[in-house]
């Protein structure tokens, strides 16, 4: 797969920005998120192996066909927003997760080698949940153990 800049997206595939366009919230890009995941729910997806394990440089970059992430980066609306790949650092950097955030989604520790589209959607709006004050620092405790 061959990966483009915004402007050559735009060059290739002939896309016209629509001056009425707002650009999605941080929730509206995790809804879509989770709506794309829960379209094939059956559907296999590969987890990360061990990302906590990595240096940030490491982590950052790493990824892997059919992941939770590459169905994101196959969203035409999500690329148009400014999603530029399927990597970890990149989801991190467009979703607006922390790193144990993420790693509650993506990271096999959590799942197995494996993981079904509706696990991953469900994980993905359990993560984005609003959870204020101590519930809140439980909950993001809770997430590195989980």
């Amino acid at each position: 797969m061959r990966h483009h800049t915004r402007e050559e997206l735009h060059t290739v595939a002939g896309i016209h920005c629509d001056a009425d366009h707002r650009p999605l919230t941080r929730d509206e890009r995790i809804a879509r998120w989770a709506e794309l995941l829960e379209q094939d729910p059956d559907r296999v997806l590969v987890t990360l192996q061990e990302t906590e394990y990595e240096p940030d440089i490491i982590r950052d970059e790493m990824r892997e066909d059919g992941s939770p992430i590459t169905i994101a980066f196959k969203d035409p609306v999500l690329r148009g927003e400014g999603l530029t790949n399927d990597s970890y650092g990149e989801a991190k950097r467009f979703f607006e997760f922390t790193d144990c955030q993420l790693h509650y989604i993506v990271c096999s520790c959590h799942s197995g080698v494996t993981v079904r589209g509706d696990a991953a959607a469900e994980r993905v709006r359990d993560v984005a949940k609003p959870h204020p004050g101590l519930i809140g620092m439980l909950w993001d405790a809770l997430l590195i153990f989980r």
